[in-house]
């Protein structure tokens, strides 16, 4: 087995629902990200074998294989393959795994892998079938709703739920301010209601003064007397990044200093109804 290292990485920075990056559809901005990555690692395209990209929503403008389609759009040879998995809300992260487990082998020595989702475009549920097979063994429920039997299990209170998301938002807003994130954000330029330009250079769902009383005062959305509300759920957004892995002895070859090197890779399937719990299966194995 070789060993895979991640040259570059860049991301789009994360837009907040019906925000700057809504009006972008997906393979635009996924060929933006595509084409900032290259560039920054001053690849010659011809030399990608293959591109991989998770989306979760995969139909409407995610759909027809989003990725081969913003390779298109970025201006890659036709001849630069590329493929959309959906693994769910790890999908990002299995495109990476495949995309190491063929380098690791032989198969492949450059691939790009990464995710993107516009969901400001595409509506929540719009791939669930109208009514699930009666003889399904699974009583699949809302994810809000699965969060909410996550707290229960593991006994978490809405005043703890509520100072996780306060500090989350007070730790992402002085990273910012440090500019920890610049290197791995690509300014994206878009087009505002009124026609002008404007760029997104840092994340829009930060709240730089999270208001503790205003977080308290929230209803919850799942449950009567739940705990998960609009201020400690996790956001609607709009995204995409991408990581240029290579085998090491491509990477020295072609004069790459490795920014990381890929340890290990893990899948395990976990409850479908208690969702958003399978890393810790995962991380065990």
């Amino acid at each position: 087995m070789r060993e895979v290292v991640i040259v570059e990485a860049v991301r789009a920075p994360i837009g907040r629902r019906n925000g700057s990056l809504s009006g972008l559809l997906p393979t635009h901005l996924a060929a933006r990200v595509l084409r900032a990555l290259i560039d920054r690692a001053g690849l010659d395209p011809k030399q990608i074998e293959d591109v991989i990209f998770g989306c979760v929503t995969p139909l409407g403008e995610q759909g027809a294989n989003l990725t081969r389609l913003a390779v298109l759009q970025a201006g890659l040879p036709v001849q630069v393959p590329a493929v959309t998995l959906n693994r769910m809300c790890g999908s990002g992260q299995q495109a990476v795994h495949f995309a190491a487990q063929a380098i690791a082998a032989g198969d492949m020595d450059v691939i790009i892998a990464g995710g993107v989702e516009v969901m400001s475009r595409v509506p929540l549920g719009s791939d669930w079938p109208a009514q699930w097979p009666p003889d399904f063994p699974y009583p699949l429920v809302h994810q809000g709703v699965s969060a909410e039997m996550v707290a229960e299990k593991w006994n978490l209170s809405r005043e703890e739920l509520d100072e996780f998301a306060y500090h989350s938002h007070l730790k992402a807003a002085a990273a910012t301010q440090r500019g920890d994130f610049e290197r791995e954000i690509i300014p994206i330029e878009f087009a505002r209601p009124d026609g002008s330009l404007d760029c997104l250079k840092i994340d829009e769902g930060i709240r730089f003064e999270p208001d503790r009383n205003k977080m308290r005062q929230l209803k919850p959305v799942f449950k009567d007397d739940g705990v998960i509300t609009a201020g400690n759920a996790s956001q609607i957004s709009d995204g995409c990044a991408a990581l240029l892995l290579m085998s090491l002895e491509k990477a020295i070859e072609l004069g790459h200093k490795p920014r990381a090197r890929f340890a290990a890779r893990s899948v395990v399937g976990s409850d479908p109804v208690i969702m958003l719990t399978g890393p810790i299966p995962a991380t065990r194995q």
